[in-house]
């Protein structure tokens, strides 16, 4: 029988955990205001913090949902907007409009990430560790951040496509190939990818292996057959409930491991 006050041979069963969830406002990339969503877990912490940098479809409904599951889990999670600019709405109609444009600004994207990380490092409860978490755009945006900023302590790559890129790829908003600054990643670094994906494709997941390799990077990269992209997308054809539930034992692994005061 499970003990209602949530606790089983003395032992606190963390995944009955509490949690508050809210909207807070961010001053972002060029002093301009935008929205977050936070999940925190019941309790005084302190707790280690996640910041989720959502995918191409925006700022959705798997997203906010994932915000959730970092706090079930006993993380301080935040997940900001990074399409706010582009207007209110659904956010399949707003990610279409974004997608058309061609995508944000890489930079943009980097200093909208650092305020969520800014809010994560100014609440009470956190025990000084923050992680980044993306999937496939946001994966790609994960990375750049940890190369480029020195504010984050683990990095979570799902399905990051676009980290190899061709001279012909680039263009203002997006200025540099992640991959070219491999030697500064600041943090080490989990990848998920499935073996059937064309975006990343395996032979450009092992590219970045090689960097990595190259510049003695603390990273490690999981790959699964009969996978394509998108494996955690539980409302899409894409998921792979098996793989998925291993990925996702991988990602609570790895910040377990570096977050973890």
């Amino acid at each position: 029988m499970i003990d209602p006050a949530g606790s089983f041979g003395g032992t606190l069963m963390s995944f009955y955990r509490g949690m508050t969830c809210e909207n807070v406002a961010l001053i972002g990339d060029g002093e301009t205001p935008i929205t977050a969503y936070v999940a925190k877990p019941e309790g005084a912490g302190p707790f280690p913090g996640v910041v989720l940098v959502h995918h191409l479809p925006g700022w959705s409904e798997f997203y906010i949902e994932t915000t959730r599951r970092f706090a079930h889990h006993g993380y301080l999670a935040i997940c900001a907007n990074l399409y706010e600019r582009a207007g209110e709405g659904i956010p399949d109609d707003i990610a279409a409009k974004v997608r058309a444009e061609g995508g944000v600004p890489d930079a943009q994207v980097v200093g909208d990430t650092a305020a969520a990380v800014k809010w994560v490092r100014a609440q009470p409860e956190h025990n000084g560790k923050v992680g980044v978490f993306g999937s496939c755009s946001g994966g790609r945006h994960a990375f750049l951040y940890a190369a480029q900023q020195k504010g984050v302590d683990a990095c979570a790559d799902l399905w990051g496509g676009r980290v190899v890129m061709g001279k012909e790829e680039l263009n203002a908003k997006t200025p540099v190939a992640p991959i070219d600054l491999t030697k500064d990643l600041s943090c080490p670094l989990l990848g998920i990818f499935g073996n059937d994906d064309r975006a990343p494709s395996p032979e450009q997941v092992n590219e970045h292996e090689a960097e990595l390799k190259k510049h003695g990077k603390s990273y490690e990269f999981h790959r699964y057959d009969g996978a394509g992209h998108g494996i955690f997308y539980w409302h899409r054809p894409l998921y792979r409930p098996e793989q998925a539930m291993d990925g996702w034992s991988k990602v609570f692994a790895f910040f377990g491991k570096h977050l973890a005061k």
